[in-house]
């Protein structure tokens, strides 16, 4: 079983910036992708940005030039660094993975979620 654990989420001003974490505890798998996504109270949940475990990313067009992406493989952890922030970025950001066991087979997480709040 793997578990993502999030942390760096909180209150910001407009044009502040946050920097998520997301680390997958475990062993015994590799981890092709991970991602980060988010939700606004009734609205569906969004990808925010992407990377595989090459270091390629992809990203929602709302937060390209504003957002990175990044990832340590020797840790298991993702990160996602927030510029520039803006009032429609408040939301949950879910931390989500791929995960491929050694042994076999294969599932996706999601961590618990973490609340972003861009407010003056």
């Amino acid at each position: 079983q793997v578990q993502l654990v999030e942390s760096g989420g909180g209150l910001v001003q407009p044009g502040g910036s946050l920097r998520l974490s997301c680390a997958a505890s475990g062993s015994g798998f590799s981890i092709p992708f991970m991602a980060w996504h988010r939700q606004v109270l009734g609205k569906e949940r969004e990808l925010v940005a992407r990377i595989s475990s090459g270091g390629n990313t992809t990203y929602a067009d709302s937060v390209k030039g504003r957002f990175t992406i990044s990832r340590d493989n020797a840790k298991n952890t993702v990160y996602l660094q927030m510029n520039s922030l803006k009032p429609e970025d408040t939301a949950v950001y879910y931390c989500w993975s791929v995960v491929v066991y050694t042994r076999s087979g294969a599932n996706q997480y999601w961590g618990q979620g973490t609340q972003v709040t861009v407010s003056s």
